[in-house]
């Protein structure tokens, strides 16, 4: 499954938003305490690749995958 998910809010002047709050934002987990332990546990790639990072910058166009869906990120 494929959704495209708005990266608002911006987290600063360029269009960014950090990578456990996007997995907030995309609703497959409801605290940001769950986005960082499935980040940490290796369970969330940006792009094909694993990412560990839960403050990772994602950029308009990163795919992100987790927990099987797949999310890009979009501008407004």
């Amino acid at each position: 499954m494929n959704q495209d998910v708005s990266n608002e809010p911006s987290t600063d002047e360029e269009d960014s938003i950090r990578l456990d709050n996007f997995i907030k934002l995309t609703g497959v987990v409801g605290t940001g305490g769950q986005a960082k332990m499935l980040i940490q546990n290796g369970e969330v790639t940006v792009n094909g690749e694993v990412e560990t990072r839960r403050r990772k910058k994602l950029t308009i166009g990163d795919e992100i995958e987790v927990l099987g869906e797949v999310f890009r990120v979009e501008q407004d």
